[in-house]
């Protein structure tokens, strides 16, 4: 929320930003289409910063029960408008306790795209990565994505992870599935 405090009309610019590509024809989904091929159909997913919703609503018309979580209100407003059929919610990745909200049981998959984890709060990833692991069920997978340039290595971030108790199953350069190289300059982390 620091970006949408520093500039109050951000999270309005980002839904437009969304909307204004789906219009255009332009494919806005690749992420959901990773995290479908990786799920039965009709699995339950968590959709972390959903930001406007476009990746969990792609996955729930796929079929999947999709929950999304994002700190942005407004985000969350547009994707209840955009992508009605998810539950979305507004809450903050850093104390994500989906129980408590009256939400039971664990996550087939977890997919956590668009940059999430090097806007959270450094002194946070950790504890997000450990609340996300929580929230998985046994042999469900986490799909995470993020680019080099955002002030998170790579290292530290899969250091993080282990912290976290995910261990990667396959690094990949792009959510289109090219392998990752030591001089990829961004990396989808799929994590069990």
């Amino acid at each position: 929320m620091s970006k949408v405090a520093a500039d109050p009309g951000h999270s309005a610019w980002y839904v437009e930003r969304f909307r204004s590509m789906a219009r255009q024809g332009e494919d806005i989904v690749g992420e959901a289409r990773l995290v479908d091929a990786m799920v039965a159909r009709g699995s339950r997913i968590l959709d972390a910063g959903c930001g406007p919703g476009r990746i969990g609503g792609a996955l729930a018309r796929a079929g999947h029960d999709v929950v999304g979580v994002d700190v942005d209100p407004t985000l969350i407003e547009a994707a209840r408008e955009d992508h009605p059929g998810p539950q979305w919610l507004v809450g903050d990745l850093a104390e994500l306790d989906l129980p408590a909200q009256g939400i039971t049981g664990s996550f087939d998959a977890i997919v956590c795209a668009g940059n999430v984890m090097p806007f959270l709060a450094p002194s946070t990833r950790r504890e997000v990565l450990r609340r996300l692991r929580a929230h998985l069920s046994r042999g469900g997978r986490a799909a995470i994505g993020f680019g080099a340039d955002r002030d998170y290595g790579f290292s530290e971030f899969l250091d993080d992870a282990a912290a976290a108790d995910l261990q990667p199953d396959l690094l990949l350069s792009t959510w289109d599935l090219r392998p990752f190289a030591e001089d990829s300059n961004f990396l989808v982390a799929l994590l069990r």
